[in-house]
């Protein structure tokens, strides 16, 4: 384990990592299963993560030409699609990186192909249709011109054609099983012309996952549920997924303050008899949203205490009490009974948001 230099950092647990991939795994079998490793591995640290779980993975999957290319550059050689927005000047990258594009417009398609062909190399893509996202890919109503194309286009090696829930996570499932009708439809286009489909069907996310196997198909794509967190605080936990990360800090000035002398910028709290406040090296710069003050809650010594005051850019100062905790003493900001849904809460967001926001600042410190 590298030690970090700064005393808020956070713990990866990368064995987690791999446990948490082989109960998705055993879940959807036969299905294969694609890790979305998008926006830092979901603030985990893209580095650490992807190298570890390249070799237990099937496929993996980013948001962005710019995540596929550093993953290639640190090394790692499964395939790996593209799933966001591609521009046709972008597409040399993909032959060059060795990529995975998604094809989520007829245009796009043809602009691959028209790349590709002088060189005589072929481009890897996955078709993306809309099917009630209403984000990219050509909707399934207009679907079957594009799906010609495809066929047709010598120059591009279609590998897969997806989908993507838009409620899947949520208990009711009216519209994820609309979703689903839709692209079975979809699918029919192959029986129909006698094709064969693409080796790589996928339209499941961690809420597909968890609540709707018929969207199993080839292939899934757990996002939130890989790094341990359910979508929602009220699905039934089906699968045996847990965080893999705690993060984690020192106490960096503790002292008993009296009552009357308001704690941090705007003077919103002050203490009604002496107290032991204790400051913490860890803001919103970190993360640690403004927006959680007087909110939030800590853990030293196994215990439970609220943060207290505004929140500053670079530290938080928390309510001790009565108890004696010293510079340098451990504390818990998340994990360990602190879960990613309460800071949702206390941030009036979602899980996704409370992972992302982490920042590039907090040093990832990764652990087996």
């Amino acid at each position: 384990m590298s030690e970090s230099l700064r005393p808020t950092y956070l713990e990866v647990n990368l064995s987690q990592l791999r446990k948490n991939l082989e109960a998705i795994r055993a879940r959807v079998a036969p299905a294969r299963v694609m890790p979305i490793l998008k926006a830092n591995a979901y603030g985990h640290g893209i580095d650490g993560v992807a190298k570890y779980i390249a070799a237990f993975a099937d496929y993996l999957g980013v948001a962005t030409l710019e995540e596929g290319i550093h993953l290639r550059q640190i090394g790692v050689d499964k395939p790996i699609l593209v799933m966001g927005g591609t521009l046709p000047e972008q597409i040399p990258w993909f032959l060059r990186y060795d990529l995975t594009l998604t094809a989520s417009s007829a245009d796009l398609l043809r602009a691959a192909g028209q790349y590709a062909f002088p060189s005589g190399q072929k481009i890897r893509a996955h078709l993306k249709v809309d099917t009630g996202m209403e984000r990219v890919g050509v909707r399934d109503t207009d679907v079957i011109p594009f799906l010609e194309l495809a066929a047709s286009c010598k120059s591009v090696e279609v590998e897969g054609i997806y989908s993507h829930f838009a409620n899947a996570d949520s208990l009711d499932l009216s519209h994820a099983r609309l979703q689903l009708e839709r692209f079975q439809e979809v699918l029919r286009f192959y029986e129909w012309r006698s094709l064969p489909p693409p080796p790589l069907r996928h339209l499941s996310n961690s809420g597909g996952i968890l609540q709707l196997p018929d969207a199993n198909f080839d292939l899934v794509r757990p996002g939130i549920m890989f790094y341990g967190i359910y979508p929602a605080s009220d699905l039934p936990r089906t699968v045996d997924v847990k965080p893999a990360i705690i993060w984690r800090s020192r106490v960096a000035y503790s002292k008993v303050t009296p009552p009357g002398r308001p704690v941090s910028y705007g003077s919103t709290w002050q203490a009604e008899r002496p107290t032991r406040i204790v400051t913490v090296p860890c803001g919103y710069a970190d993360g640690y949203f403004r927006r959680m003050s007087g909110k939030a809650r800590v853990l030293i010594h196994g215990k439970s205490y609220p943060q207290v005051g505004r929140i500053c850019m670079d530290q938080f100062m928390v309510d001790a009490g009565e108890e004696e905790i010293a510079l340098g003493d451990d504390i818990v900001l998340l994990g360990e009974g602190i879960t990613v849904h309460d800071f949702a809460e206390w941030m009036g967001t979602s899980p996704y948001e409370v992972l992302t926001s982490i920042s590039a600042r907090v040093p990832r410190v990764f652990v087996e």
